[in-house]
């Protein structure tokens, strides 16, 4: 969940503020717990106020004397920063006097009045909330930033904030990982520009959509309001999309109240998609989308052929190509072949200098026993196939492997039996030639809350990542999730305790309720170049190869698969679907870094 917020000091009787009688009674408890004078909820603000956030500046706009200066101020905005005035009681006016240079945010401002607000008898589970402290929590915050296509913040920006007492940073911890799971920020008003309502906003809301827990993004809002509260602060603000439904309904259920309140947005890059109007092809997977809307937005042309199919033409000048996702005409039928069967692929590969695991076709009971003998354990899996259908891992013995081989040749005949290698499932992206994109993909899991069996954490668990991923990524529940869970020494109506974390699914797929973690920048060579000369080697322009790596930064490894129509956007915040138009339409390409 993120959000960017809209606050502002406004006049006592606002339409959604409490009675005269009780902003009178709260103004007198504010001032007997912090003995201030009689006058101290009416001094005159700083005049022209804005902070900088980082991504830009808040820019309050009922310090401000007129609109011109308003409009004159926000059309000062630095480049590759998102400013946004807030508090703007006259919309129309100002947009009037720079129509093409500024646009009306389509946000709601929501308020909290902090004495109202009612904490939550639970506590968080698996994480927990603190402040921001140091270099590396910076940076999982700009993780997320980039997951949720938020501007970043240079991490200096942070750690020179971090005592600030007008800009406060918390992050949400997993307990067990010690990753950053979810970040908020809060402006305190009266420290930013002396505002005499004492208000407060909150900023950037953002959780991973990945994280093991649920309630990160109400855990950090709760803790940012008790802080301001502490502070004693009178009310606390924020703007949602209009449109985010899920958001609103949380925030109206913790109390929040919607403000007539507005806010202004310069007309750049950043801001686009919220002032030209253009509308997300909601018939389309996320997978053709992030290419059409790349597309769009260089100015080439997109005929549909089939939406569910995920086909679609894309033209500019006298060039058409046809598309289905990220497989494109430029991909031939036999780059195709040299990917979908999957034992072709190895002994292509392998020829290449790519290192490979051992692989056999299933045969005979006794041939297929002795392979499961020499290995110990193995996977098994359709010769074709995609998306993790009918694969087996981590078979050890003879009856199992013989219900998978069925299993397997209920997707595909021919069904293979392959080595089992133990390591992290890595997917590269490769696009004309070079590694555009690296993730590694962890298999569904869950974890235990003390009160739930396994059979309904996973169905929690499997809406969440439903919710998350538009509805491409569930766990089923079905024979290969029993068999796993009975691996883990399990059964489906087992109480797992409070914190003990249970993998469910073996194969890391996405569309099994797998999870995606970008770690582009932390390839060792040796994996960029063998992800590089298997694309060679098959012959292909858009290729994703999954490898098992024991380490990200050590050079050993194994290429087990490779998707000709590799999903590009699993892989945001990287710029596959940059690269992959600037395949197809190269006059159309910045220069790249």
């Amino acid at each position: 969940m993120s959000s960017k917020p809209n606050h502002h000091a406004v006049p006592p009787r606002e339409p959604g503020g409490p009675p005269d009688s009780r902003d009178r009674q709260r103004s007198l408890r504010l001032k007997a717990a912090h003995h201030l004078p009689d006058n101290a909820l009416g001094e005159k603000p700083d005049e022209n106020a804005s902070i900088h956030c980082g991504w830009g500046r808040l820019i309050f706009a009922d310090t401000f004397s007129d609109s011109r200066s308003i409009v004159e101020t926000l059309c000062d905005e630095a480049r590759g920063q998102r400013d946004i005035v807030f508090y703007v009681t006259s919309p129309h006016v100002a947009l009037s006097m720079a129509p093409q240079r500024v646009f009306l945010d389509p946000s709601h401002t929501f308020r909290l009045w902090l004495a109202n607000y009612r904490p939550s008898r639970q506590r968080p589970q698996g994480f927990v909330i603190r402040r921001l402290r140091n270099r590396s929590d910076a940076e999982g915050v700009n993780r997320i930033y980039a997951k949720a296509n938020m501007v970043p913040v240079p991490t200096d920006f942070m750690l020179e904030n971090v005592s600030s007492r007008r800009l406060t940073y918390l992050v949400a911890e997993d307990k067990d990982s010690h990753e950053i799971v979810g970040t908020v920020t809060g402006v305190d008003h009266y420290r930013a520009y002396n505002d005499p309502q004492r208000g407060a906003s909150l900023w950037c809301l953002a959780a991973d959509l990945q994280a093991r827990y649920p309630g990160i993004g109400e855990a950090l809002l709760r803790q940012l309001a008790e802080h301001y509260i502490a502070r004693g602060r009178n009310f606390m603000d924020l703007s949602v999309m209009h449109d985010n439904e899920a958001a609103i309904a949380l925030y109206e259920r913790l109390g929040f109240e919607r403000i007539p309140q507005f806010a202004l947005k310069r007309k750049n890059v950043i801001n686009e998609r919220l002032f030209t109007g253009a509308e997300e092809d909601t018939r389309l997977n996320p997978y053709a989308r992030i290419i059409v809307a790349e597309a769009r937005r260089r100015g080439i042309g997109v005929e549909f052929e089939d939406e569910t199919a995920g086909l679609f033409r894309l033209s500019l000048g006298g060039r058409t190509i046809a598309c289905r996702e990220s497989l494109s005409d430029l991909t031939t039928a036999v780059a195709v072949q040299r990917c979908d069967d999957k034992a072709l692929t190895l002994r292509l590969l392998a020829r290449a200098g790519v290192s490979v695991p051992n692989q056999m076709e299933a045969g005979d009971d006794d041939a297929n026993a002795a392979f499961l003998k020499s290995h110990g354990r193995i996977v098994v899996k359709p010769a074709r196939g995609e998306q993790g259908a009918g694969i087996t891992v981590d078979v050890r013995d003879e009856a199992a492997m013989k219900t998978a081989i069925e299993r397997a040749a209920r997707v595909s005949a021919p069904v293979l039996l392959e080595q089992f290698v133990e390591g992290e499932d890595l997917r590269i992206i490769v696009i004309d030639g070079r590694v555009v994109a690296a993730a590694v993909r962890r298999a569904a899991s869950v974890t235990g809350n003390g009160k739930d069996d396994l059979r309904k954490l996973i169905e929690k668990r499997s809406r969440r990542r439903a919710k998350a991923t538009g509805g491409e990524s569930r766990i089923p529940i079905d024979g290969e999730t029993e068999r796993c869970v009975a691996l883990a020494g399990y059964a489906m109506d087992s109480v797992p305790e409070k914190g003990e974390a249970v993998t469910v699914r073996k194969t890391a797929n996405l569309h099994t309720g797998g999870t995606i973690h970008d770690v582009t920048d932390q390839l060792h060579p040796a994996l960029v170049d063998a992800a590089m000369r298997g694309a060679k080697a098959l012959g292909i322009p858009v290729v994703g190869f999954d490898f098992l790596v024991r380490d990200l930064k050590g050079p050993d490894y194994v290429i087990i698969e490779a998707n000709e129509r590799p999903g590009l956007a699993n892989h945001e915040p990287q710029p596959t679907a940059e690269r992959f138009v600037d395949l197809l339409f190269p006059q159309t390409a910045s220069s790249r870094p």
